[in-house]
């Protein structure tokens, strides 16, 4: 590790969901990729709040305690004088970034690899399951392509590369979402009413392949209405809100524009992306202010989990 101060530093990235959103928890590809908001741990300093995900992480015996992780950049003003998580992944980045404090950044594929696997078991241990996209961005970086595997299989990734002339511009809703019961609620309506969920996850699953093969920006962004709009169906069969009515409005007014806007990850308008060949016209940023969206300075594609240089 790099020591700055007489400290040992790691930071590791948070992430956004471009693409796959509940289809990959039915077996197709997650596009995500790792942002340039970090988390920064420093095994020297004794922690201020413990993550679920690190607790389990002690419990696993994969760290030898929690420690202190700045993942300010990663949160936003609450309105009520506090702070919340912005939806990009931060405990995720809090686990990675305590991994490599304590353990040294990885620096082969092989190290890396073992990262992601004990990172992914502490978060399977945390949340009783999961994906482990957010734990795959946060270690690997870039832009993957990521497959879930079982409880008792890894999940299969790929570094992929987005459209040449693709935009991504990220915007937080000022109100935090509710998600931890969405995907519950969409796995009863499964259960409840399997004939009219198998069409509708079957579109959005269309949509999460056609949305790794794409060439250009236009088939990509098609490729995300169509799991969007099969979304929002889902969730209002589902009685959530994966798509909020003020993301559907922004959606009508991006596609004004000629570009894709929709939630990231579970919805419910946290987190979301206007994509597309050119950045939002100052009316739109406006029409999104007045919404409740701010648009967050990031950039997307950021490298993994790594010592800080000083």
């Amino acid at each position: 590790m790099t020591h700055r101060g007489g400290e040992l530093l790691a930071r590791a990235p948070g992430k956004l969901v471009l693409s796959g959103s509940y289809s990959v928890l039915y077996g197709s590809p997650a596009i995500v990729t790792a942002v340039s908001r970090t988390a920064l741990a420093d095994p020297t300093r004794e922690a201020t709040h413990i993550a679920d995900e690190v607790a389990a992480a002690v419990r696993l015996g994969l760290v030898p305690a929690p420690c202190y992780v700045d993942a300010s950049a990663l949160r936003t003003g609450d309105g009520a004088g506090g702070t919340r998580k912005l939806g990009l992944g931060s405990s995720a980045a809090i686990l990675i970034a305590t991994m490599a404090a304590f353990r040294g950044a990885p620096t082969s594929d092989e190290a890396r690899t073992q990262m992601f696997r004990d990172g992914l078991k502490a978060h399977r241990e945390a949340q009783g399951g999961g994906s482990g996209v957010d734990v795959a961005a946060s270690t690997f970086g870039g832009t993957l392509a990521f497959l879930r595997g079982t409880e008792d299989d890894w999940p299969t990734m790929r570094a992929i590369s987005l459209p040449a002339d693709l935009v991504i511009v990220v915007y937080a809703a000022r109100e935090a979402a509710l998600t931890p019961r969405f995907v519950a609620s969409v796995r009863a309506f499964a259960d409840r009413d399997p004939a009219a969920f198998a069409p509708l996850i079957s579109a959005a699953q269309s949509g999460a392949l056609r949305a790794t093969q794409a060439e250009d920006t236009l088939a990509f962004t098609q490729a995300l209405a169509e799991q969007r709009d099969a979304l929002e169906t889902i969730g209002a069969r589902a009685s959530v809100s994966i798509v909020t009515p003020d993301v559907r409005a922004l959606a009508d007014a991006a596609a004004r524009e000629g570009a894709f806007f929709g939630p990231s990850g579970a919805g419910g308008g946290d987190v979301a992306f206007l994509a597309g060949r050119a950045a939002p016209s100052a009316s739109f940023d406006e029409r999104a202010r007045a919404l409740g969206y701010d648009r967050l300075d990031l950039t997307i594609g950021a490298a993994g989990v790594a010592a800080v240089t000083a």
